[in-house]
């Protein structure tokens, strides 16, 4: 037996297709993970978001609605990005250019409205800025 056929006795050749859809269930699996994460991070945001709601609702000032808001949009932007990363994930093994599309419109989409609410953040955040100086 050649030095060549015991290695390949060793190291099997994969079927035709096996790695690639090795490839496959392993993205599909950390898609699944990185969107659960998402999921997960706007639970605990809403946690905190009604934790600090009753607190908000005991002092009955407005800075305290307005932090409340911005924690939870924190919660909200950081599992936008997770959602999007989910997204791209999607578009590397997605088998067509029809759920490329419709992945990119989600994609699109989700990166506008992290888009405002970061600028929604910043905005309120400033204003806090503002009625904490005064």
């Amino acid at each position: 037996m050649s030095e060549l056929q015991t290695v390949q006795a060793w190291l099997p050749s994969p079927h035709p297709g096996a790695l690639e859809a090795s490839i496959v269930n392993g993205v599909e699996w950390l898609r699944l993970i990185v969107e659960t994460t998402g999921a997960l991070v706007i639970a605990l945001g809403i946690v905190f978001a009604v934790h600090g709601f009753g607190k908000a609702l005991l002092s009955s000032r407005q800075a305290d609605y307005t932090a409340v808001r911005l924690t939870f949009a924190r919660y909200l932007s950081l599992a936008l990005e997770f959602q999007l990363g989910a997204d791209i994930l999607s578009t590397a093994i997605a088998p067509s250019w029809d759920q490329i599309g419709k992945l990119g419109a989600i994609a699109v989409i989700r990166t506008a409205l992290n888009f405002f609410l970061q600028h929604e953040i910043r905005e309120a955040q400033s204003g806090l800025r503002g009625e904490q100086g005064n």
